[in-house]
């Protein structure tokens, strides 16, 4: 039928191997909006864990209503047909009057040719006409996952009151963990937020020299730890970040976030970990330096803010920085740009040569 059209969705079949699934979808109802897909980026903290087998969800059942994940009862099975957050499309029709036709919007719909979405429910962020559209990957999800930490920071220090992004760290020491792409972003909102100062640790010498591209100072974990502890003296025995974020999915990782903080300093925990936390250790500097660690997962804003802190004002924010530094992000964050049709071969070269990279994006139609 000439009003279908063949979608194309990248997914994993088993461990270690992408796929794609191709279904027919029909077109828009009333209110719909039929999309076709520009450019899709791929989170690897998070859809590597289904290439690699190591997500929670195909080991455990996530019960909502008691907000527990039950073991031995997988919640996904493979293959996994949809995956992907971090979508930039065309609307090539609409049915709905908040939407036209040749508008570049930013969505979460997973790695797919096109998707027709429900305004009602789809995230459906529209882009500045001077924004390059490749940037528009970071906008609905990833970019306010970054701002959902800072924005977590400025709930520790102001509680309901915050009135702008970032007051909570303007000038204050903070250390970010990790130089991969959700590192990076929450260091330059942090840059953004007039942040006294802003150290970015991580292991690897590609990621820190990414991070030194971009205007962040960069160093290992173990240097972040010194740094912290020499440069930032608070006066008496109070030396340290007043803010860890930290967004490495290592426990290790998480243990030099808390060896960095001054004092009474708290952790923003943005990593999805997949094993256990031995290395974590609750009895030596969490302890006897009463430190706290604080989630900041998106799937919710801090309690209290959730009336003036939506995904949408994220969103919103992370246009805003973009505007400011997008040219440096497309220059040194966005590493590799993939024809969609090449996805499952370029994840199994991924994963089993695992070269250098930051950020994967795959390319839809021109």
């Amino acid at each position: 039928m000439s009003d279908h059209r063949r979608i194309r969705s990248l997914g994993v079949e088993h461990p270690g191997q992408a796929y794609f699934l191709d279904y027919e979808e029909g077109p828009p109802g009333d209110g719909g909006v039929r999309l076709e897909t520009l450019y899709t980026g791929f989170s690897a903290g998070t859809e590597l864990t289904f290439v690699k087998g190591t997500n929670p969800y195909l080991h455990s059942r996530w019960d909502g209503e008691r907000g527990l994940f039950v073991p031995g009862e997988a919640g996904m099975h493979y293959p996994v047909p949809f995956m992907g957050y971090m979508e930039v499309a065309r609307v090539t029709e609409s049915r709905s009057p908040g939407f036209h036709p040749g508008e570049i919007v930013a969505s979460t719909y997973a790695h797919k040719s096109g998707h027709t979405a429900n305004p009602f429910h789809d995230t459906l962020i529209k882009l500045p006409d001077e924004m390059d559209p490749i940037l528009g990957i970071y906008v609905a999800q990833m970019g306010p996952i970054a701002a959902n930490g800072i924005l977590h920071a400025d709930a520790e220090i102001f509680g309901t009151n915050v009135a702008a992004l970032g007051i909570g760290i303007a000038g204050r020491p903070v250390v970010v963990i990790g130089a991969g792409v959700v590192g990076l972003l929450t260091a330059l909102f942090a840059q953004r937020s007039g942040a006294a100062e802003v150290l970015i640790a991580d292991p690897s010498d590609y990621r820190r020299e990414k991070a030194e591209a971009l205007g962040i100072e960069a160093v290992t974990e173990e240097d972040a730890v010194r740094i912290a502890k020499d440069r930032w003296h608070h006066g008496g025995n109070d030396r340290g970040a007043d803010f860890a974020f930290q967004t490495r999915a290592h426990a290790e990782s998480l243990r030099a976030a808390l060896r960095a903080l001054r004092p009474q300093g708290t952790v923003i925990d943005l990593a999805f970990y997949q094993g256990g936390a031995d290395a974590v250790r609750l009895g030596e500097e969490f302890h006897h330096n009463g430190l706290s660690i604080r989630c900041a997962q998106i799937g919710r804003v801090p309690r209290g803010l959730g009336f003036a802190w939506d995904r949408r004002r994220l969103a919103l924010e992370t246009i805003d920085l973009l505007d400011d530094v997008g040219g440096d992000v497309a220059d040194h964050m966005i590493t590799h740009v993939v024809p969609f049709d090449e996805g499952p071969a370029f994840l199994k070269t991924l994963v089993e040569t695992r070269p250098d990279f930051l950020q994967i994006v795959f390319k839809g139609v021109d």
